[in-house]
């Protein structure tokens, strides 16, 4: 490479910035949920815990691409406060058991084109409405009620205050949004303080199942009816259930825990995890496990990157999520009953976008919590047969392509994780490389999948080759030899749908010949996966040398990064998800989030700082659509992590990080062990973009990555920057 460790002899000598992390208030008060609530980023603002089951969080009740999480910033209506929401995926579901408090006349409208119901729902201001971490709080204006959320891991806590005389809540069990659709309820009155139920759904998660127990801080008169019917039962079956709860004190709090498995043990959670109704204690526990967790890396640098990255680390813990009971038990994509092995089982495993950088990201910051990620696919593949796709609450979605838990699991392994059956893991990757469905059947017999098979089989041969190069590393660690050797040689598919007179990667017939009416720039869902042939170019992330070699040299390399950063998008509609683009490059979706590292592997390294920095400066903001795309269950906060602290893993799976330039001044991610690996920058300004030299441990870094085993055991790494560029045509 050429250029990385020339700098500028003077910056050896400038001083150290000081060794004492500086802090003016919590990291907790750095996170602004909102962010990500407008625009394209489809995120939450209601109230959780790291990796909780419960997310309690405000509904606007309408149905929606812009309203997929359950609220979207731009909306002036709460239709209700429901205890499960999906963090910024491209899929709404969930949206279970949802409570709304009203005093006097009800507000009602069918509030969009799709559904036809009259929905209840109540006027709010974001000027009285507020969110921090395991918080949230909102005043209803036409029904003059102040609600407060809180959580704990598998219980919500809402604190109602009426400001009007009259005090009623509802609870709708038929309340319907977008993907999802009511299969079957119930509700029983306990006792004049206690409901329980469930709510059975079908949508996005086939099959999903909630139980619940709720319990108020005061007692109720009730009635039950169904589509409308009233009834003077104190338990009720049926498919549009409503409970409507008359109350005599002015405030109300009303505790829920949930389960997957029964109304018993939905009782148990809510049992183990909140005694009485003290609303500060259980604020103030989750503000500490959020503060706790956030300062696994501490951070210095300007106000709007502090908000950014914490806010992108909170986002980052948001999936997947618990789904065992605290007494273990959860039930099975099989629908049968399991019981937990000394780990907590998760769901919600959106892999297609984390694997990228999520994940490794939680090798470094969180490697104890890996272990039962992991194990919690080998208990899928136990009920299943195959590994996870998009797991959503304990069923399988099979959304997007490849089998992206083999990298995830791969990574784990080969950096040491502990605690994996590492036998019955290779067993569960080799039996998802070796079926037969989603177009893998054609790949093993022609080394491709043909554009006979159907959608997006340009990006199913791709990523599932870098796919087989993880199972392939994983079978050499395990000395599995034939394995290694045919993994590698499928890994070498990609190769088939290049076409060295186009220069891109192109749609082939089973006969072998490429699909006639070639556009580079088009946007075909047949050939490519939420992309076009130019975003899908680079998606080679563990061959870079032989992509370097079909482009035709480092030079061709570059010239065609520097096209993909300049080529603009043909004018008309672009499809959703193709947002925050510079180019051709397409930051709102996954595949090209490696892209602006690139110029690394053509000696370019000043072409990367001056695009990472790009990105970070334009593409994230602390506004309510500061996210250029769907957050995506954390990978688009991810990517920023990493960014921001200066290098990113361009193969999620190799253990290695390729540089780029930090926004940070100083970080220091705490690790087992009671070590630590800081990272100094040194001139930090919004001109010093390009990095002159690194020093890890004192000594010059003369690559362009650092490897996963000098982070973990501890260490420290110096940029130092300049406003000159280094590398590349910049030193000729």
């Amino acid at each position: 490479m050429r250029g990385l460790v020339m700098g500028i002899a003077g910056c050896l000598l400038l001083a150290c910035q000081s060794e004492e992390q500086t802090q003016d208030r919590a990291r907790v008060d750095y996170v602004d949920p909102f962010i990500g609530t407008d625009g394209k980023g489809k995120t939450y603002p209601g109230a959780t815990l790291p990796y909780g089951m419960v997310q309690l969080s405000p509904d606007n009740g309408r149905n929606g691409w812009d309203w997929i999480s359950g609220y979207f910033y731009p909306d002036t209506v709460i239709a209700g406060f429901s205890h499960l929401h999906l963090s910024g995926t491209g899929a709404g579901d969930l949206y279970d058991i949802s409570y709304l408090p009203v005093s006097g006349p009800l507000k009602q409208a069918q509030l969009d084109d799709i559904n036809p119901e009259e929905t209840v729902y109540s006027r709010f201001s974001h000027s009285n409405e507020q969110a921090t971490p395991g918080y949230y709080q909102v005043y209803l204006e036409d029904y003059q009620v102040n609600v407060e959320l809180t959580a704990t891991l598998r219980t919500g806590l809402q604190r109602y205050r009426f400001d009007r005389g009259e005090a009623n809540v509802r609870l709708h069990l038929g309340y319907t949004r977008n993907w999802d659709k009511v299969t079957g309820s119930f509700i029983e009155i306990v006792n004049d303080t206690t409901l329980v139920g469930y709510r059975r759904s079908t949508g996005w998660a086939r099959d999903q199942r909630v139980y619940f127990k709720s319990v108020f801080s005061a007692p109720f008169r009730y009635e039950l009816s169904n589509n409308g019917v009233s009834t003077k039962l104190d338990s009720l079956l049926g498919m549009n259930l409503l409970a409507e709860l008359s109350f005599s004190t002015p405030e109300v709090m009303v505790k829920t825990g949930l389960s997957s498995v029964s109304i018993e043990n939905a009782s148990f959670n809510l049992s183990a995890e909140q005694h009485g109704f003290d609303f500060e204690n259980v604020q103030d526990k989750a503000r500490q496990t959020w503060e706790k967790a956030l300062n696994r890396v501490q951070v210095k640098a300007s106000e709007d990157n502090m908000i950014q990255f914490y806010t992108a680390m909170y986002h980052s813990m948001l999936a997947p999520t618990v789904y065992s009971d605290t007494n273990g038990e959860y039930r099975g994509t099989d629908g049968k009953i399991w019981t937990t092995d000394g780990h907590a089982r998760y769901t919600i495993y959106s892999l297609w976008d984390t694997y990228r950088a999520l994940h490794p990201w939680l090798t470094i910051t969180q490697p104890d919590r890996v272990s039962d990620l992991v194990n919690s696919m080998l208990d899928f593949y136990r009920e299943e047969g195959l590994l996870p796709v998009w797991n959503l609450w304990g069923g399988e979605t099979n959304m997007m392509i490849g089998y992206h838990s083999v990298p995830v699991i791969a990574d784990a392994m080969l950096k040491g994780i502990t605690n994996i059956d590492h036998e019955l893991a290779y067993q569960a990757m080799k039996a998802s490389a070796m079926q037969d469905d989603f177009g893998l059947r054609q790949y093993k017999a022609l080394g491709y999948v043909p554009f006979e098979h159907g959608g997006w089989n340009v990006s199913l041969t791709m990523e599932y080759a870098f796919d087989d190069w993880c199972l392939a590393q994983t079978a050499k660690a395990l000395g599995k030899t034939e394995d290694h050797a045919a993994f590698m040689k499928r890994s070498q598919n990609y190769r088939n749908h290049f076409d060295s007179i186009s220069g891109f990667f192109r749609a082939r017939s089973a006969s072998g010949d490429f699909k006639q009416g070639f556009d580079p720039l088009a946007y075909r869902p047949e050939d490519y996966c939420e992309a076009n042939a130019w975003q899908y170019y680079w998606y080679v992330p563990h061959d870079m040398p032989d992509l370097i070699r079909l482009t035709g040299g480092k030079e061709a390399f570059e010239a065609r990064l520097d096209d993909m950063f300049t080529l603009d998008h043909p004018a008309g509609q672009l499809p959703e998800w193709i947002s925050g683009y510079i180019g051709q490059y397409v930051h709102g979706n996954e595949p090209a989030h490696h892209v602006a590292y690139l110029y690394q592997f053509a000696d370019v390294p000043y072409k990367t700082q001056q695009r990472v920095r790009q990105i970070m400066d334009q593409l994230y903001t602390t506004r309510p659509d500061g996210l250029c795309g769907n957050e995506d269950c954390g990978q688009m906060s991810a990517w920023y992590l990493f960014s921001t602290l200066g290098f990113y893993p361009v193969n999620p799976a190799d253990g290695r990080y390729i540089l780029g330039s930090p926004e940070v001044e100083e970080a220091v991610i705490h690790l087992p062990g009671d070590k630590t690996f800081r990272i100094r920058v040194t001139n930090p300004s919004d001109e010093n973009v390009y990095v002159g030299s690194v020093m890890l441990n004192g000594v010059p870094l003369d690559r362009y990555f650092i490897k996963h085993e000098e982070i973990i055991v501890g260490g420290e790494l110096v940029f130092y920057m300049t406003n000159q560029r280094f590398g590349g045509d910049s030193d000729k």
